[in-house]
């Protein structure tokens, strides 16, 4: 028999609101929320472990639940208002996951490619700009994501809404910008920093080898340790009146002139 939980006060139910607003509680328990039919199928594609289902009748059926579900996963049912309690979005399936988080250290990352294809982000401020960044690199299918000196918890609702699910479906590591540069030091990565200071053109370069292509903060770009780690400082030429432009645009141009390079492979 299904549980029922009316009541917003319930134990259960704070403690959910508590993994939904506070970093620190995710960090202590290991656990985050995730909201919305297509974002929950995601983490459970990307190989997450989900702990309770949590659904709201009047938008998801007990048998949706069910069928999301697998073998010893606890199935709640909830009223309107502690799905309004817990939800962050507006709009959303009626579905909730208490999902387990996993380890993302550099050391997880797992490289198939003969010429692996990276996304760097050095200290994305933003969580909208770190789940943008994710979805363009789920686009161009990346080999892998490294956040340097990350900001954000990788959980925050904010990365995983903006990312749209991405979030589980790249392979992300966080670590600092020194153990960043020296993992791909490590694999004989070509290392594109994108800065102004002694940059060249981004669509002169040869992206076909080995390939780390590293954006910085919006407001205050990449630290001298990339642009000296780099194997090459490379710009996108601008003819408006800015210099500069979104952080997440800025990756995706390069990051496609990379694919384009290698046929979209």
């Amino acid at each position: 028999m299904t549980k029922t939980i009316t009541s917003s006060n319930n134990p259960l139910i704070k403690q959910l609101v508590s993994l939904k607003e506070k970093s620190r509680v995710r960090k202590k328990t290991g656990q985050f929320l995730v909201e919305g039919k297509r974002e929950v199928s995601l983490a459970i594609k990307g190989g997450y472990q989900i702990e309770t289902l949590l659904f709201f009748p009047d938008l998801f059926s007990e048998s949706e639940a069910k069928a999301m579900g697998s073998y010893g996963i606890s199935i709640i049912e909830i009223s309107k208002d502690v799905f309004q309690k817990l939800a962050h979005r507006d709009t959303t399936e009626g579905v909730i996951a208490v999902v387990n988080s996993k380890s993302h250290s550099l050391e997880t990352l797992i490289l198939n490619s003969k010429n692996p294809l990276i996304l760097v982000a050095e200290a994305p401020e933003k969580p909208g700009n770190v789940g943008a960044l994710l979805r363009t690199a789920d686009a161009a299918n990346v080999d892998a994501v490294i956040i340097a000196n990350p900001k954000s918890d990788l959980y925050n609702p904010n990365i995983i809404r903006s990312s749209v699910g991405c979030v589980f479906t790249t392979q992300i590591a966080m670590a600092t910008t020194s153990e960043s540069i020296a993992f791909l030091n490590k694999y004989s990565f070509n290392i594109f920093s994108a800065v102004l200071q002694k940059s060249q053109p981004y669509h002169i370069q040869d992206f076909t080898l080995p390939t780390a292509i590293v954006v910085g903060a919006e407001a205050t770009g990449l630290t001298k340790e990339w642009r000296d780690a780099a194997t090459q400082n490379i710009s996108i030429p601008m003819q408006g009146f800015i210099d500069s432009m979104n952080v997440s645009v800025a990756a995706g141009i390069l990051i496609f002139e990379a694919k384009r390079q290698r046929n979209f492979k």
